[in-house]
């Protein structure tokens, strides 16, 4: 099979970045962005963009949006299909590299995506059903439900049955999704390594400028709110900004939240695996970029 995308999947401080990078210039290749922060302008340290380490390699996806703006699964994979097209036009390859795994899937297992406006009607139905019957309904609508937060909150019930039902009344008029033959690659580490490296780039960002970061966008007219809601590291900067918690306390308790992140997000490749994409490991302490390209000559 002729591959027409390189994915490069990992938890934080994994060193996919750097990889996808080294690959895409080994292979001819532009790099197109899985992270669900780096789309945002102005967001460079919190998100680890690390935008030095590109050099001549073209890069998409990144640096797209003001912070504010909300960017979505159903955006990412717009963007993704046009940049994909875009790139193969031009004799190049597709490298995909992120960590965000609804975003990885959304590509790979193709999602059938719409944009969804609210429905009046439906939702005065919905008014009428206690939060049990509305789970049964979206759990019948969607067995494999992916986001089981969605059942938490009544609201975002609503919104998922909405989106749901209106995907599905949509889907026999969506045009075909563009065909992938991606080759999948994982950098992984041993555990005691990984939370080293972790904690390492988290004492880089913060000497770097990580809460000066925070406090500017917040002077920019981004609230603390909003902030809270770009991840972990804009989340705790923002409490001690907000003076909900000292230094001491942030650097430990981020810490902390980061390295559960990275387990959250292995967890969610393992079971990429388990619903069928192959992903091709690749050890991060030896010579990843050596197992990557001979492994892609292999099965190219």
């Amino acid at each position: 099979m002729h591959h027409n995308l390189l994915v490069i999947l990992g938890p934080t401080a994994s060193g996919k970045t750097r990889l996808g990078v080294a690959a895409a210039g080994a292979l001819n290749g532009e790099i197109i962005s899985a992270d669900s922060r780096q789309v945002y302008r102005g967001m460079d340290i919190g998100t680890g963009k690390d935008l030095a380490e590109y050099g001549e390699v073209p890069y998409h996806l990144i640096d797209i949006v003001d912070p504010g703006y909300e960017f979505n699964v159903f955006e990412f994979q717009r963007r993704f299909f046009d940049t994909f097209a875009d790139i193969h036009s031009r004799d190049r390859l597709p490298v995909l590299v992120g960590g965000t795994g609804l975003y990885l899937d959304a590509v790979l297992k193709g999602y059938r995506l719409v944009a969804v406006p609210e429905n009046p009607e439906l939702r005065r139905q919905l008014a009428e059903l206690d939060n049990e019957q509305l789970t049964a309904r979206l759990t019948s609508l969607r067995p494999q439900q992916h986001n089981t937060t969605d059942s938490l909150e009544r609201e975002r019930l609503v919104r998922a049955i909405e989106i749901a039902e209106g995907e599905t009344a949509a889907s026999a008029k969506l045009p075909p999704l563009p065909e992938l033959h991606p080759l999948v690659f994982g950098v992984q580490w041993a555990r005691t390594i990984l939370r080293q490296r972790i904690t390492a780039r988290l004492k880089e960002r913060l000497e770097q400028g990580m809460i000066e970061e925070v406090e500017r966008l917040h002077r920019d007219g981004v609230p603390f709110e909003t902030l809270e809601f770009y991840g972990l590291e804009y989340r705790f900067v923002a409490q001690f900004l907000k003076g909900e918690l000292n230094r001491n306390d942030m650097m430990q308790k981020l810490n902390s939240a980061i390295h559960q992140f990275a387990k959250r997000q292995e967890t969610w490749f393992r079971r990429m695996e388990r619903q069928g994409t192959a992903i091709h490991w690749l050890d991060g302490a030896g010579d990843p970029l050596r197992q990557l390209l001979d492994t892609w000559h292999q099965y190219s």
